[in-house]
């Protein structure tokens, strides 16, 4: 019997380790991906724009090691523009991404704790943003706000909300079905009083979450509505107007100015998802066990 139960024992710690193991590597993993886009973002915003300025005889040049993505046909260095215009789509990306988790949250509380009919219309209202294709109604959104940087982040605000609110209002009705918030209710605490104390502290890991995912679309987005001429100006380095450029280029040879600023929009775009999905193996009550 009781070396059954050292045994017991002995599995139950093993089991233990190995979870504080996973845990561990979870924690190091984020830190340095977090490490990785910041740095990113730092370089690019303390780099100065004096190491862009046109030179008209290092035009053209394939990568080497003095210039590791090459030089467009103004003789730019396309590492430091790649750098600079991933700082741009990483401050974009925030800003938008973090408006747009905001508007979720705020719209998912209001539907699940709100009026019938205020759930109905909200609803409604998401099935409606939903149903535009998200191109066009990007475009449309960023053309009547005058395009450029402003127009970007309103646009990628204003269309990127439905899908966490329709989680987090799924999560308010489950919370509210809880006994203790009818408790709550019976001990005489008003609907705002619930909402603030026992609903809202529950959203944090959801709102958290979703914020972190929400940046690789943002990035995408941006990139593809500066692409097309509708996101930010043509004298801002952003990824989006490199590729646009790049392409009347491409024929003549120069592949290397597509190629290198698209793989790295590529590595940013799955860094801020890998981020996220780790994040939720940390944070998430339903999954943090695992």
């Amino acid at each position: 019997m009781m070396q059954i139960t050292n045994n017991g024992m002995a599995a139950e710690n093993e089991g233990k380790r190995s979870i504080i193991n996973r845990r561990t590597k979870l924690l190091l993993l984020i830190l340095l991906i977090a490490a990785v886009l910041l740095g990113v973002y730092l370089a690019g915003a303390v780099i100065s724009d004096e190491f862009i300025v046109a030179d008209f005889t290092q035009k053209g040049l394939k990568p080497s090691w003095k210039h590791p993505f090459g030089t467009d046909m103004l003789g730019r260095d396309m590492l430091i523009r790649t750098i600079k215009g991933l700082s741009v789509s990483i401050t974009v990306g925030t800003v938008a991404s973090g408006v747009s988790a905001v508007i979720a949250l705020i719209v998912g509380v209001i539907a699940a704790t709100g009026t019938t009919w205020m759930d109905n219309f909200i609803n409604w209202l998401i099935d409606l943003v939903m149903g535009i294709p998200h191109t066009v109604l990007l475009i449309l959104i960023s053309f009547a706000c005058g395009k450029g940087v402003k127009g970007v982040m309103i646009g990628v605000a204003v269309t990127h909300w439905t899908g966490l609110a329709r989680i987090i209002r799924s999560e308010v009705l489950q919370i509210r079905s809880q006994q203790y918030i009818e408790v709550s209710r019976k001990l005489g605490h008003s609907s705002w009083w619930i909402t603030l104390h026992h609903i809202l502290p529950h959203m944090i890991p959801q709102f958290i979450i979703g914020l972190i995912l929400m940046f690789p679309h943002a990035i995408m987005h941006e990139s593809g509505l500066t692409f097309l001429g509708f996101g930010l100006s043509p004298e801002q380095p952003a990824i989006g107007i490199i590729l646009s450029e790049s392409m009347k280029y491409l024929s003549t040879g120069m592949w290397w100015l597509a190629f290198f600023p698209g793989l790295m929009l590529v590595i940013i775009v799955l860094l801020f998802d890998r981020l996220g999905e780790n994040l939720k193996k940390i944070i998430d009550p339903y999954s943090s066990h695992e």
